[in-house]
């Protein structure tokens, strides 16, 4: 085993990602995989067991979250390079990972593509989170409305709590759909739901 060798960390609850992963980085040959996890709470684990270089790091995950693992790890190791993977170019919690000291995130689609390039980057100290994660910019008032609207709420008590009239409440739902890239109501919410955008 080489000692230049970028020694690899990978996080995530789907095993079929991990073999990938794996066959991925065994064909690089200054990279080596030297643990894997299914959970945040395994990931703390296998970090202190095997000290990698780079850590491979899911989000969305059943017992600990991602980011929640990642600021664990930090707090322990602060040097830490850690790249977020994620399902969704719009996944607010990819952004929040980022701001909470990721040095890259990487679509879980382009892995095959970019895995590599991407370790090596942030092994050496590049942080790659360019292009921007393109989720959509919502306003705090935006998020407001959304979340009155997640918890059942009509245009009208929306504009009630918020004492704003009837037709800004329709504006501010008209421009969350839009943002969002959702056709109605029930499906903004969902997809906010899924994004970390709100939260029930």
């Amino acid at each position: 085993m080489s000692p230049n060798r970028i020694r690899v960390l990978v996080v995530d609850d789907h095993p079929v990602l991990r073999e990938g992963v794996a066959v991925l980085v065994s064909q690089q040959p200054e990279l080596l995989m030297v643990g894997e996890a299914s959970t945040g709470r395994e990931a703390l684990e296998q970090f202190r067991a095997t000290r990698p270089d780079v850590t491979l790091m899911d989000i969305k995950m059943p017992d600990m979250s991602g980011i929640d693992a990642m600021i664990a790890i930090r707090q322990e190791y602060p040097d830490a390079r850690i790249i977020v993977l994620t399902t969704y170019e719009g996944d607010v919690l990819a952004w929040r990972a980022v701001k909470a000291g990721a040095h890259a995130y990487m679509l879980k689609g382009n892995v095959r593509k970019d895995l590599a390039d991407t370790i090596r980057a942030v092994y050496h100290g590049v942080h790659r989170i360019e292009p921007p994660i393109a989720y959509a910019a919502l306003t705090d008032r935006e998020i407001e409305v959304l979340t009155l609207i997640a918890a059942g709420n009509s245009n009208r008590s929306i504009a009630t709590r918020l004492e704003i009239n009837e037709g800004t409440a329709k504006t501010h739902v008209k421009n969350i759909l839009a943002k969002l890239g959702t056709n109605d109501r029930t499906h903004a919410v969902t997809v906010a739901l899924r994004r970390g955008i709100i939260q029930l």
